[in-house]
């Protein structure tokens, strides 16, 4: 207490005159009107500056929500847009009780190799979630895998960069189908091969997931044409394909259960059955 009182007998004579000068401030604002609004409107920058400082601090922070907010978003327009024809939709209120072919489930990337021949990504999802074995697996780019195990509250993706995947693809412009492989060298591009000769094909044209497979909506972007090659062996087109994800930078993505394909694939097996 003793110092306070010391301080304030130090310095009285400045104490005084930062008091009368506000005091002078105040009876100028108070008097004249043009000074009163200058005030008004430095007081309320100072203020507008200072929340929206603020605000950019919350919104920082309320990212991580908004986030999950969007992804979940993403995968109802997915279910959508894999469940219709074209891209069109034909009613505005079209919900998820209308979607016959596909489910989609959003999921988030936790773990991601890239630097290995066999890689594997591991999601925060599971069996809980409804995610099974041999599910297709895409986000916004395109296709990233296929669920190769699960348990109660996860998953693994056999990723695209992987030497045992294997997806049905075609090339967009022809409608030609192959086998998407990778050949464990470049982690921008992956190989469709056992394409046919009579295949129209040309630099820049488009790949994507193929009609004939039961995992992945059809014309799902893989990426492009970037080399054209001929398999001596097979008489068929090899093709390196610059993908268009960044495998080596996933966050949220969508895994599609297709409702209908068990269905199919006891048809088929019934049918190529030995008959009694």
């Amino acid at each position: 207490m003793q110092q306070i009182i010391n301080f304030i007998i130090k310095n009285s004579y400045r104490l005084l005159f930062l008091l009368l000068l506000g005091i002078s401030f105040s009876l100028i604002i108070k008097s004249h009107s043009y000074h009163r609004s200058e005030y008004v409107n430095s007081a309320n920058s100072v203020v507008g500056a200072y929340y929206e400082k603020v605000n950019e601090v919350n919104e920082y922070f309320s990212l991580k929500q908004k986030n999950k907010d969007l992804a979940s978003e993403n995968a109802l327009l997915k279910e959508l847009l894999f469940n219709k024809k074209d891209t069109i939709l034909v009613s505005k209120t079209l919900f998820r009780n209308d979607l016959n072919n596909y489910n989609v489930v959003v999921a988030k990337v936790v773990k991601n190799t890239f630097n290995t021949r066999e890689n594997y990504i591991t999601i925060n999802s599971g069996k809980n979630s409804g995610i099974e074995v041999d599910m297709g697996v895409v986000n916004d780019k395109g296709i990233v895998g296929l669920i190769e195990k699960t348990s109660t509250n996860f998953s693994t993706i056999q990723s695209v960069l992987n030497t045992k995947s294997k997806i049905n693809a075609k090339i967009k412009n022809s409608n030609h189908f192959g086998s998407l492989i990778w050949d464990g060298r470049n982690v921008g591009f992956a190989q469709l091969i056992d394409v046919p000769r009579l295949a129209s094909l040309k630099h820049g044209d488009s790949i994507v997931t193929g009609g004939n497979s039961d995992i992945f909506p059809e014309n799902i972007p893989i990426g492009k044409i970037d080399k054209i090659f001929i398999d001596k062996k097979t008489n068929y087109y090899t093709i390196n394909i610059r993908l268009f994800n960044d495998m080596t930078s996933l966050g949220y993505v969508y895994v599609i259960e297709n409702k209908r394909k068990k269905e199919k694939q006891q048809l088929e097996t019934a049918t190529t059955a030995p008959k009694q």
